[in-house]
């Protein structure tokens, strides 16, 4: 499913025009992602988290030599037990 699958499928069910589901898709999205580089996690009940993990710096072989990788974030999602046991079936 893209995004416009989902805009399209959220203004069918909620009968909002495309415009409006449209706005009420990237603003869930922008607000997530708000979060998240604030810091915070994000709980949607019955859904999953969305967080924040920090990496640490470590050495590996990039483009056949040894480079070192700096310490950085990365955004993680950690699925909730309903929607586990709904993909489970």
């Amino acid at each position: 499913m893209t995004k416009n699958d989902l805009i399209e499928s959220v203004a069918r069910k909620a009968h909002l025009t495309k415009k409006a589901a449209t706005e009420s898709i990237e603003t869930f999205v922008a607000e997530i992602q708000r979060a998240l580089v604030k810091g915070e996690k994000v709980v949607i009940s019955g859904f999953g988290t969305f967080f924040v993990d920090q990496r640490a710096k470590k050495r590996m072989f990039l483009r056949g030599k040894e480079e070192e990788v700096p310490p950085h974030r990365v955004p993680r999602f950690r699925p909730g037990k309903s929607l586990k046991r709904v993909i489970k079936k």
